[in-house]
């Protein structure tokens, strides 16, 4: 996967990948927001499976243009993973605080 991910990237080059983030980015809110207004306001929507789904494919598209990044800059994928964690864990310090 790694190889192919480079392979876009370096065929398209960062400067257009970064435009193709944003849109897939973008997808994926309008996703989420699609999604959380027929929750709030559409009763006739029963089955929320396919909201779900679109929102799953625009998750796997965001991923996997972040991953070109990560592959093009050599971004160390442990650490990225250790700096997630502590992000998170601070996160939950200041909503601790909050109480």
């Amino acid at each position: 996967m790694k190889e192919n991910l480079l392979k876009i990237i370096n065929h398209y080059g960062v400067v257009h990948q970064q435009r193709k983030l944003n849109e897939e980015v973008f997808e994926l809110q309008e996703a989420i927001i699609n999604r959380n207004l027929h929750w709030n306001y559409d009763t006739e929507i029963q089955d929320m499976k396919p909201l779900n789904e679109h929102i799953k494919e625009e998750i796997a598209d965001v991923l996997n243009v972040v991953e070109q990044f990560i592959y093009f800059y050599e971004i160390d994928v442990k650490e990225l993973i250790e700096i997630k964690h502590y992000k998170v864990n601070r996160q939950l310090e200041r909503m601790k605080e909050e109480k």
